[in-house]
C-alpha cells in the first residue's frame, strides 16, 4: 500500500511531503521510503497564520479563509506526494495546520486544524485521511503527541530505555523501555521561542545554524525565570503548543526582568532552555540513546548543546541512521497512521495520551465513488416505507 504522509507542524514553516510504501509480514511492518520534499511556505502564508494564532484575536471569517488558503497549499503537497509514489497513491494523510489546541487545567477539551481535506481529495484522486487527534481527545487523551506510536514500532525497547525525540516548534520525547508501557509527551518548546525571538530582534525567522545564539551567552536571571514555568514541573501525559509559548510570552519574561538582554544572548539563552528541558526529562527516564529529528537537528548550537549535557549519560544521533530521514520523520509517522487507520487500526497509544482507550484516528473524505463499488441508478423519487 503506498501512502503519502503530509506534516505541518508548529514551526509552521512549510509542509513536509513524504510517500512510502507499506507491507506487512507477519506481525512486522515494513515500509520503504519513496522520496520526500519540503515546501516552503510563503511569506504571506506565513504571516496569515501567525496572525490567526493565540492570543491573537480572529474572525470566523478569517478561519475559513485560511482554512481554504492551506487546503489549496496541501492539495498541491499531495500532489507532489503523489509524483515520488510514482505516480500513485491509495491514500493522502493531511493532517492539517493546527490552529488551536485547547487545555483547561491540564486536560484538552478541544483541538483544532485547518487544511480543507476535501481539496486535497479533489485534487489527487484518493481518500484523504484527517482530523487525526480529535478522536484521542474524544477518549480522553491529550490529542498529542501521535508520533510515539510510529516510535514504538521503530525502536528496540530490548537495546534499553531509548528516547525518540523530536525538535519542532515543541519538543516532544518518546520513551520505550523493556517490560515498560510507551511514555510521550510534549517537554516544551524547541523552535518555537527562537523562532519568536529571531523574528522580533533579527526580523528572519530563525536563526540560520544558531549563530547568532553562538555568539551570545546565557543569561542567567532571564533563564531561571523561564525555568520556573510551571508546565516543566507537571506529571505526563501532557501536550503543549503555541497558545503558551508565543512572542508575548517571551516579551512578558523579557520585560519582566527589567533590564535589557542582548539580542544574542537572548537567543543563547533560549537554546539552554530547550537543551536543558530535554536533558532534564531524558535524565529522568535513565535512557542511554536519544534518536533526534525535526527541524531542530538543522541547528548545530543546539545539538552540541545536547550532546554536551547528555555525554557519558545517553548517546545523541538522528533518525537518519535508522533509515528515516530526521527532516521528514514525523510525516513519515502520519503516513503509518494512515496505514492504520485504513486498516481499523488504533493509532494513538494511551500510556502516551491519557486517553481511556486506543482510538483509531482520523476522518476520511472520500474522492468519490469507487470505480469496483456496484452504481446503482440515479433515484428520481424518495418513498417512505411505514
Amino acid at each position: 500500500m503506498r501512502i503519502v504522509g503530509l506534516m505541518s507542524g508548529t514551526s509552521y514553516d512549510g509542509v513536509d511531503v513524504v510517500a512510502a510504501e507499506f507491507t506487512a509480514d507477519g506481525d512486522t511492518l515494513r515500509l520503504r521510503p519513496l522520496g520526500h520534499r519540503e515546501l516552503a511556505y510563503p511569506d504571506d502564508l506565513r504571516a496569515e497564520i501567525g496572525a490567526l494564532l493565540p492570543p491573537a484575536a480572529t474572525t470566523i471569517e478569517a478561519v475559513c479563509r485560511l482554512d481554504n488558503r492551506l487546503g489549496e497549499v496541501f492539495a498541491e503537497a499531495a500532489a507532489a506526494g503523489v509524483e515520488l509514489a510514482g505516480g500513485a497513491a491509495d491514500a493522502v494523510v493531511s493532517p492539517g495546520q493546527t490552529v488551536f489546541h485547547w487545555v483547561e487545567a491540564g486536560r484538552v477539551r478541544g483541538t483544532l486544524q485547518l487544511g480543507a481535506p476535501a481539496r486535497v481529495a479533489a485534487r489527487v484522486g484518493v481518500p484523504v485521511l484527517h482530523d487525526l487527534r480529535s478522536a484521542d481527545v474524544a477518549a480522553g487523551g491529550q490529542g498529542a503527541p501521535l508520533v510515539p506510536a510510529f516510535d514504538a514500532l521503530l525502536l528496540d525497547p530490548a537495546a534499553g530505555p531509548r528516547a525518540a525525540l523530536n525538535l519542532g516548534g515543541i519538543a516532544n520525547l518518546t520513551v520505550v523501555a523493556p517490560g515498560a508501557p510507551v511514555l510521550g509527551y510534549d517537554v516544551g518548546p524547541a523552535n518555537a521561542l527562537l523562532d519568536a525571538a529571531a523574528r522580533r530582534f533579527l526580523d528572519r525567522p530563525c536563526d540560520v545554524d544558531g549563530a547568532r545564539a553562538a555568539a551570545g551567552r546565557v543569561h542567567e536571571a532571564l533563564l531561571a525565570r523561564l525555568l520556573a514555568e510551571p508546565y516543566y514541573a507537571a506529571p505526563p501525559p501532557k501536550s503543549t503548543g503555541k497558545e503558551l509559548f508565543h512572542g508575548g510570552y517571551l516579551d512578558a519574561a523579557l520585560a519582566a526582568l527589567g533590564e535589557p538582554v542582548a539580542a544574542d544572548d537572548v537567543l543563547a539563552t533560549l537554546t539552554e532552555l530547550t537543551a536543558r528541558t530535554v536533558a532534564d526529562a531524558c535524565d529522568r527516564h535513565r535512557v542511554t540513546e536519544v534518536v533526534a529529528a525535526g527541524g531542530g537537528v538543522r541547528n548545530p548550537t543546539l545539538r552540541a548543546r545536547l550532546a554536551a549535557l547528555g555525554a557519558g549519560r545517553w548517546r545523541l544521533r538522528t533518525t537518519d541512521e535508522l533509515g528515516v530521514p530526521a527532516q521528514a520523520k514525523e510525516a513519515y509517522a502520519f503516513a503509518l497512521l494512515g496505514w492504520l487507520s485504513w486498516h481499523g487500526l488504533p493509532g494513538a497509544v494511551p500510556s502516551v495520551t491519557g486517553a481511556s482507550r486506543a482510538a483509531v484516528l482520523g476522518s476520511w473524505t472520500p474522492a468519490g465513488p469507487s470505480a469496483a463499488a456496484p452504481r446503482p441508478p440515479a433515484p428520481r423519487r424518495l418513498v417512505v416505507d411505514a
